[in-house]
């Protein structure tokens, strides 16, 4: 199984280039397929939106690794200070992304179908 790798230097959709055949890249991946799905679909998104996302998605893994942290009785391991200003920072931005569900615009079937097919193209890819 590949290790997960940190990038040389951070670049924006970061996320997107990770690894999927490591445990963090496909869960990181299938987040962010979730959140943008939730909210019209990643073509509809604006920079700014993704930007969020992608904190939001590091922040959310962050809080769930401190609180394996806690489950595991690792308690020196937990930071509640930390872990509150984080879990404010989360609601903060996903408030501002909103937390209702978006739907899609679809024009027609043949769009529709051409949206699957490059969804499909784009999976293959990540899994190589």
């Amino acid at each position: 199984m590949p290790k997960p790798s940190v990038p040389e230097k951070f670049r924006p959709g970061y996320i997107g280039e990770m690894d999927r055949r490591t445990k963090l890249g496909a869960i990181m991946q299938a987040r962010w397929q979730e959140v943008t799905e939730d909210l019209g679909g990643p073509d509809r998104l604006s920079y700014a939106q993704r930007s969020l996302i992608e904190r939001a998605l590091w922040l959310e893994y962050w809080l769930q690794a401190q609180e394996a942290s806690l489950g595991e009785g690792r308690i020196q391991d937990f930071d509640p200070g930390q872990w509150v200003q984080a879990a404010n920072s989360l609601q903060g931005i996903f408030s501002r992304l909103g937390l209702e569900r978006r739907s899609r615009d679809v024009k027609d079937i043949t769009d529709y179908l051409d949206s699957k097919a490059r969804r499909g193209r784009s999976q293959k890819v990540a899994h190589g």
